[in-house]
């Protein structure tokens, strides 16, 4: 309030000393050129150059308001066409997050043709058309995308071979990426989503052919690795075996796929475990628990252990006698308790077999622990306990049966 005071006692001031300059000197002004001639006094000239000033002030404003309400008025205008695809992009980024595929597709695939980068947009709206089924669409979308920039020609096809998996198409998915794989060999991308191609087609041969190269571009880590490298050659032991119809051939070929493995890939426990597995279910028991014997009195590992209980060899009581050395060192183990009375019993040691079934099952309860001392009860007469070991066993082997309905009678 006080500024405004000030501003007036100001243009008061100004304008009397304005007057008294008026009233002492009017001036005089002459222009004359050939025929022209312009007579005023210095003040009215004074004015008429600020009115001309003033005049010309107002036509700018009046033209810049008018271009720029035709600009907003104009659907046409670069202003509304920028305001339109950037709210394009808003929303089809908004509706791809939130699974409007439909949406997202109509506003990336419009944002992508404004854009002078499209590349996101045609990816989000080729991904949107592939989630409804628009297959050609999608296809279509990516192929557009190479157009306008065929620099990002990787990127696109990694693209596309996801969506290809995605609609479950892996053959065409391996094609793209095995010719992504020859143009780029060291790209980390192209090497990761092989690898999960062949792990998803369960071509464990391929896995390991990767391997190497996973290994040298460092694609995983180095426990990462080792784990798909333990699988990989797991996997392919299994599948050797499986191959075959006949089961001398299975073995031979299963044995073939065995010394492809390096001396210390033969060592590891859940290497040794699918093959000694394989020999079992192939009926070459006595081979198998050769293979467990060794590797146990190697290293011990507990699963080996359960195995060697499930397995016969050629003396049933040397391998009791043997299994019962690595209770010595590892008196508290469920598992070679268990193989210990599975042993048991096949050398007909029958209450030997109950006591190891029984510590066994003090230390865990476990269904195949109470599955076996309830057969053996079953075949000594003690039905009552045998049955509630069948009933323990069954709930073990999965708790959630205990959350199912069942009939009032049978609760009660």
């Amino acid at each position: 309030m006080k500024r405004a005071y000030l501003w007036v006692v100001v243009a008061i001031v100004a304008a009397t000393l304005l007057g008294i300059a008026v009233a002492r000197h009017s001036g005089y002004v002459l222009i004359a050129y050939d025929s022209f001639r312009y007579e005023s006094s210095l003040w009215a000239t004074l004015a008429l150059l600020l009115a001309v000033v003033l005049v010309v002030l107002m036509v700018r404003f009046v033209l810049g308001l008018v271009f720029t309400s035709g600009g907003v008025v104009n659907p046409w205008s670069r202003r509304n066409r920028s305001r339109r695809t950037r709210l394009a992009i808003e929303q089809g980024q908004l509706d791809l997050a939130e699974g409007r595929w439909a949406s997202a597709q109509r506003h990336l695939h419009r944002a992508a043709e404004a854009e002078r980068q499209p590349l996101l947009y045609y990816l989000g709206a080729a991904r949107a058309a592939n989630e409804l089924g628009r297959t050609e669409d999608s296809d279509n979308l990516l192929e557009r995308a190479l157009e306008r920039q065929p620099q990002a020609e990787l990127a696109i096809a990694l693209t596309h071979a996801q969506l290809q998996v995605d609609r479950g198409d892996t053959e065409a998915a391996l094609v793209t990426l095995q010719a992504m794989h020859e143009r780029h060999p060291h790209n980390v991308q192209v090497l990761r989503q092989l690898q999960r191609l062949y792990q998803q087609r369960g071509d464990w041969s391929a896995v390991i052919r990767l391997l190497p190269e996973l290994r040298k571009d460092k694609v995983l880590s180095a426990a990462e690795l080792a784990e798909l490298e333990r699988r990989a050659w797991g996997e392919n032991l299994s599948l050797a075996a499986r191959r075959e119809q006949d089961d001398q051939t299975a073995q031979q070929s299963l044995e073939r796929a065995w010394q492809q493995l390096t001396s210390a890939q033969r060592q590891e426990p859940q290497l040794v475990l699918a093959y000694a597995e394989q020999l079992r279910q192939l009926g070459a028991e006595s081979d198998a628990e050769k293979v467990l014997r060794t590797a146990l009195q190697r290293e011990y590992e507990s699963h080996l252990a359960r195995l060697y209980g499930l397995v016969r060899g050629g003396d049933p009581a040397r391998q009791l006698q043997t299994a019962e050395g690595w209770l010595k060192q590892h008196p508290d183990d469920p598992s070679l308790l268990l193989t210990l009375g599975r042993l048991s019993l096949q050398n007909r040691l029958w209450g030997k077999a109950r006591d190891y079934f029984e510590d066994s099952l003090r230390r865990q309860r476990n269904p195949e622990a109470c599955a076996e001392l309830a057969r053996l009860l079953a075949g000594l007469g003690d039905t009552e306990r045998s049955n509630q070991l069948f009933q323990e066993g069954l709930g073990l082997l999965d708790e959630r049966l205990l959350a199912l309905p069942l009939p009032e009678a049978v609760r009660a």
